[in-house]
């Protein structure tokens, strides 16, 4: 088992990772406008991709735990690419590992940024709907008279014009 088999899935995990940062900026935008179809077109395309990144990321933990077995470590329940690096010797392999781990970290912190702006947009989307939705909706309050004021029994006495005491 060599680091290479590592590096190449890493680098398909950074490429599948940067292409879902441009559909979500994309996302941003889309939100922005509120224009739903296309936003539900983006989220289909978005499913694929995380589909595809889970897909990944399975075959690069069981290249991991075989690259470690065969240097003779016993791997953790969750082998990460830092053991990977631990134990490459060449250290060669070992900065590029480094590099395209770096890059890999900071294009997923991006992501997570990027994401949520996204989800923040949404929920003041969300929250404008509903002061909206509130806004048109009737109240409980009668605004119009009583209904002993429209049968005429209203609670404030007439005064007549006729003194009855004079």
């Amino acid at each position: 088992m060599s680091v290479q088999t590592i590096m190449t899935i890493l680098e398909k995990l950074e490429k599948m990772h940067r292409s879902l940062l441009e559909h979500s900026y994309r996302k941003t935008e889309l939100v922005k406008k509120g224009d739903m179809e296309e936003l539900d077109q983006m989220l289909k395309i978005e499913q694929s991709h995380v589909a595809a990144i889970e897909t990944l990321e399975q075959q690069r933990q069981q290249v991991v735990t075989e690259y470690l077995r065969a240097k003779g470590i016993a791997p953790a329940d969750t082998s990460s690419v830092a053991d990977v690096i631990e134990a490459t010797e060449d250290e060669t392999e070992k900065s590029e590992l480094q590099a395209v781990r770096k890059r890999l970290i900071s294009v997923i912190d991006e992501l997570k940024q990027q994401n949520d702006l996204n989800q923040k947009l949404v929920f003041q989307s969300l929250q404008f709907v509903n002061m909206t939705m509130e806004m048109m909706r009737p109240s409980t309050e009668q605004i119009n008279y009583s209904g002993k004021e429209v049968r005429g029994q209203n609670p404030i006495p007439k005064k007549g014009y006729f003194d009855s005491q004079a």
